[in-house]
Order: structure tokens, then sequence, then C-alpha cells
């Protein structure tokens, strides 16, 4: 059977269909199983269609495994920064313990093999909890809630930090309690502004 027989896709359509594809692929066989000719024939089309969005299969899964960002139109808007990192820290939980969680665990493991591989998560996937959380960072400083200079510190990231060491650590499900001790005992204390200090009016 010819793979690439069917509605002919274009643009978006035909890219999602190949990260689906990757995803899939990686679930079945892992990265060390995943190649271009595989992905190609999972999603009906042909090899060099691939190639020309994707130099290697590196960054195919990396890309692929990209999807599962918050797109920032979804991002927790509740009104408080602890309510807002609660939730977002709940969504990253949920994805690590989805399907999408063991792919990122198998990527991770290949990261010491394959140094292309290793720069790319780095750069890519490392990214994409702090992009977030400076969202919800940015929407406290004009509440008033965070200073200024927490956006560009270390503070900045420390939740999805912590979260991202108990998955690899501890792997999943990552109990609400530990969100909620992340958050409260360790992010907030951080990164708040401290209260008014009272003032002794007699």
């Amino acid at each position: 059977m010819d793979h690439r027989k069917g509605p002919r896709r274009r643009g978006e359509e035909l890219e999602n269909a190949i990260l689906a594809a990757t995803l899939e692929e990686l679930a079945e066989v892992g990265y060390a199983g995943l190649t271009m000719e595989r992905v190609a024939a999972r999603a009906r089309t042909g090899k060099a269609v691939l190639y020309r969005r994707w130099s290697d299969r590196a960054e195919l899964a990396v890309d692929a495994c990209r999807l599962g960002r918050v797109p920032d139109d979804d991002l927790p808007d509740t009104g408080a920064l602890r309510t807002d990192v609660i939730a977002l820290l709940r969504h990253m939980a949920a994805k690590m313990a989805s399907p999408l969680g063991g792919i990122l665990r198998g990527l991770l493991g290949e990261m010491t093999r394959d140094p292309a591989l290793s720069r790319l998560i780095l750069d890519r996937i490392h990214t994409v909890g702090p992009a977030t959380i400076h969202v919800i960072l940015e929407r406290a400083v004009e509440r008033g809630e965070v200073a200024p200079r927490i956006l560009t510190s270390r503070r900045a990231t420390v939740a999805t930090d912590l979260l991202r060491s108990e998955f690899l650590l501890f792997d999943t499900p990552i109990d609400d309690e530990i969100i909620t001790d992340i958050v409260d005992e360790v992010y907030l204390p951080l990164v708040l502004n401290p209260p008014p200090t009272p003032t002794d009016d007699g």
C-alpha cells in the first residue's frame, strides 16, 4: 500500500500529522528506534517532506515533544500568583503523567549518548516551563505582587525547576500536596513582595 495515498495535506495540517506520528513512534519504539522512514510511513507522507522541515530525527523528536507546552492564551489567569502557579504546575504534572512524560523521560536518557539531541532538549524543551511561568510572573508584577527584579533572577523559575526535578527523581504521578508545598513553602516566600512593615504611630 502506498502510504502517501489519501487526501493531500499541506502546511500546518501536514506538520501536525507528522508530529503526532513522531510521538506515536517514540511511544512505541523509543528514540533509539526512531527513524525518518518510520515516521513518514505512519504520517502517510514522503521522507523528503520531513527533511524539508527537520534536518534530522533529533529536531523532529524535540519539536514533537513541544506539542505539550501550554499556549500563552491558555495560561491560568486567576488574578493571584499563588493560584496561577498551582494551576500551571498541575497542568505540567498531568503532562508528565501522560504518555508524553514517558517519552520525555526516554529522550532525557538518550542525552548523554547524543550531543545534538542534548543541545536541542536544553534549548527547546528545558525552556518551556520557565517561559510560561515568566508570563504568569509578568502579570503578578502588574498587580504589584512581585517586584520587577524577580523576572530576571534565578528565583523566577524555581517552581518549575523543582517540579521537573521531582519528575526526574521520583517519577509520576506527582501528588497535589507536593505541588502546593513547592508553591507555598518554597516559591512564594522567594518571589512575593514582603508585607508592609507595621509602623508604630502611637
